[in-house]
């Protein structure tokens, strides 16, 4: 009997490495599965009657007229520090009547959709997730399924819809305050040309720019949705969370990382197509 078990196989290390990444590779594939359900189902519940008109409305408070303070706070400094760069490094060259374009340009296309985007998702997106999460665990949703009452129609759909209207408004936002503050330091501070700053906009930004912005913010805002929505939905079957509190706090903690990557990532696939 020792002989047996002293001659017995045991796993090798690429034995047991290639079944870890085995589990990994089906667990990622099943979660992306579930998520790309959970966004059909989302859109689904946009149409589907009653719609809840008052509880759009409750989101496009939270997180639309919420979000303002930060969102303004974040664009004035951003708008600052563009000037400061931009009239400090135009400059050198006598190039500084196109601070300007530089400013509004950088805002308008990149900074703004990106930054409001990444600003939303820490501050509304972590809250539904974790509204979400709670539901989930304090068996909320399942009690609406015992009801028959969709879910997705109920709780989910309504803050996909708010998210999509409110991102793009908030960059709009974003965009003006952030130009505001590049004329501020660019103009009243360092003493570039009035006329030229503004002279730079209105000739080199143009509606194929904007249009570019509001695409991007409108894309944004519905991946940030998605993301945290779905984190906090299925917060039952993620991968070693457990099922309480704990399990809550990690998946808010992924939902905010998972939206910040994906929108930094999309935003460069988004600029090579739309360019």
């Amino acid at each position: 009997m020792d002989s047996i078990q002293e001659f017995s196989p045991q796993p090798s290390r690429l034995s047991k490495g290639l079944g870890t990444l085995g589990y990994l590779t089906l667990d990622t594939l099943a979660d992306l599965g579930r998520m790309g359900l959970f966004l059909f189902f989302a859109l689904i519940g946009l149409f589907k009657l009653p719609f809840r008109f008052g509880e759009v409305l409750k989101q496009l408070r939270f997180i639309g007229a919420g979000s303002i303070a930060v969102i303004v706070f974040t664009s004035l400094s951003t708008g600052m520090v563009l000037g400061l760069q931009g009239y400090n490094a135009l400059n050198r060259f006598g190039a500084d009547g196109m601070l300007g374009t530089i400013v509004a340009l950088s805002l308008i296309m990149e900074l703004g959709p990106t930054l409001t985007a990444i600003m939303v998702a820490g501050r509304a997106g972590s809250a539904m997730c974790a509204e979400l999460g709670i539901m989930r665990i304090s068996e909320q949703i399942d009690a609406l399924d015992c009801m028959a009452i969709d879910p997705f129609r109920y709780l989910i759909s309504p803050k996909f819809l708010a998210m999509v209207i409110s991102v793009p408004l908030l960059t709009a936002v974003f965009d003006v305050v952030g130009i505001f503050g590049g004329y501020l330091v660019g103009v009243e501070m360092m003493g570039a040309n009035s006329g030229a700053f503004m002279a730079g906009m209105a000739h080199n930004v143009t509606n194929a720019d904007i249009r570019m912005g509001l695409i991007k913010s409108l894309f944004f805002g519905l991946l940030v949705a998605w993301i945290c929505t779905g984190r906090g939905f299925f917060v039952h079957v993620n991968r070693g969370m457990g099922f309480g509190a704990e399990s809550v706090s990690r998946a808010t903690t992924q939902a905010v990382v998972f939206s910040s990557i994906s929108v930094l990532i999309s935003d460069y696939f988004l600029t090579s197509v739309l360019l």
